[in-house]
């Protein structure tokens, strides 16, 4: 009976099956207040928010570590697994990117000298 429930959990839904709300997470939240509850960690990703989930904030897996997600009510009828996101993107490299950088660096390291010049005339000039 088990491998029976498995397959139906993973059958495609439909408005006639309902939506798939995991049993446990609404156990957890059960009787509960958002603000004094934890994070709850799950690793239901299909699970589909309910209004019941406002508020509160899950730890969703996503293959590595559990994110926090703070569930709003713009986010009813989503899944938890969309705001988890299990590839991390890396920025678009390129000969232009790198110049980018370069000048970004360099302006940084400008402002410091001269913050730390204005800092040295400041003393010298305490010091007269």
């Amino acid at each position: 009976m088990l491998s029976i429930c498995f397959v139906i959990n993973q059958m495609t839904r439909s408005l006639k099956k309902g939506i798939n709300v995991d049993e446990g997470l609404l156990e957890k939240i059960a009787g509960k207040s958002s603000l004094s509850t934890p994070t709850i960690k799950t690793w239901k990703r299909a699970s589909v928010i309910s209004p019941e989930m406002l508020g509160f904030t899950f730890g969703v897996h996503n293959g590595k570590t559990h994110i926090d997600v703070l569930v709003t009510e713009d986010m009813v009828g989503h899944r938890l697994g969309e705001f988890s996101l299990t590839k991390k993107f890396t920025k678009h490299g390129g000969k232009m990117q790198k110049e980018m950088e370069m000048k970004k660096k360099e302006a940084e390291i400008a402002q410091a000298k001269g913050a730390t010049e204005a800092a040295a005339d400041a003393k010298g000039g305490a010091k007269k």
